[in-house]
């Protein structure tokens, strides 16, 4: 039956044709976006989880930033720790020297406070961004060591929790500079700082091993966390990323299904027309 009042064809058509606009805007978003979800309408479930991701993604990237700061501050007082080591090795040479008879016993003595100035120097000088790890006092709040933030660690649907490497201070300051050497005037006092030079040589090694173990491990949690944010990326990706090559053949597919829809709406639209000539 043919009717003027309802034309069942044009209302396929119609609807159709919404169809294949609605399907279109959607290529047309992913393809101006790049995304095949980005926003919570597209795919709830798969954007409350990138969401997720991203959110600990850019922790993950604060958190590096933190450890290679951290790296840095141990990298200064382990360099420092070192060149503690070095000079207190000197000291030593020029005690072992002063322990003969036929030698200047004062400008030994000499060089040796010179050498004890500059220890005294560099533990002074040996901080970044405020903390001085050969110091008493770390941070100028009585601190003995730095806590730095090295993971962020999440369970299921638990709240994530925050975990750090702690890192202890050496104190040069008391154990080194502020200890007591026996002056040199003779080959006997020499022996006996020979001895004493030697024990703080021991605590100045010691120190130094304690520093440089600590850089790497911070330096090999960086380099971690920074690859674990780069498969978080690839992860997200693999959610939310529209698949180019799909996106344009779906495209080119939905451009010609607009075109016949639109002229089987027409087509539909015209059919009452010819219900005239059966009134002609």
């Amino acid at each position: 039956m043919s009717s003027i009042l309802t034309n069942n064809s044009a209302m396929v058509a119609l609807q159709t044709l919404q169809s294949v606009n609605n399907n279109l805007s959607d290529v047309q978003s992913q393809i101006s976006t790049g995304k095949s979800v980005s926003t919570a309408s597209d795919n709830a479930a798969i954007w409350a989880v990138s969401k997720v991701m991203e959110s600990d993604q850019n922790s993950f990237k604060t958190i590096g930033d933190q450890l290679s700061l951290g790296e840095a501050t141990v990298g200064v007082a382990s360099n420092s720790a070192e060149q503690v080591v070095d000079l207190l090795t000197e000291m030593k040479e020029l005690a072992i020297q002063a322990s003969g008879d036929n030698v200047d016993h004062a400008k030994i003595e000499a060089d040796l406070a010179a050498k004890e100035e500059q220890i005294a120097s560099i533990v002074g000088g040996a901080q970044f961004n405020g903390v001085n790890l050969l110091a008493t006092d770390v941070d100028g709040n009585s601190g003995t060591g730095i806590s730095v933030i090295s993971s962020l660690d999440r369970v299921g649907s638990n709240a994530p929790t925050v975990s750090t490497i702690s890192v202890d201070g050496v104190d040069f300051e008391a154990s080194i500079v502020g200890g007591t050497r026996t002056a040199i005037t003779s080959s006997a006092t020499a022996q006996t700082a020979i001895t004493e030079i030697e024990a703080l040589l021991e605590i100045a090694v010691d120190g130094a091993a304690q520093l440089g173990s600590s850089q790497s491990r911070l330096s090999d949690q960086g380099e971690f966390v920074s690859k674990l944010a780069d498969s978080m990326t690839t992860g997200i990706g693999a959610l939310v990323d529209a698949d180019m090559e799909e996106a344009s053949a779906r495209l080119q597919a939905l451009q010609v299904q607009q075109q016949l829809a639109t002229q089987s709406l027409s087509i539909a639209n015209q059919a009452p027309q010819q219900l005239l000539s059966l009134f002609q």
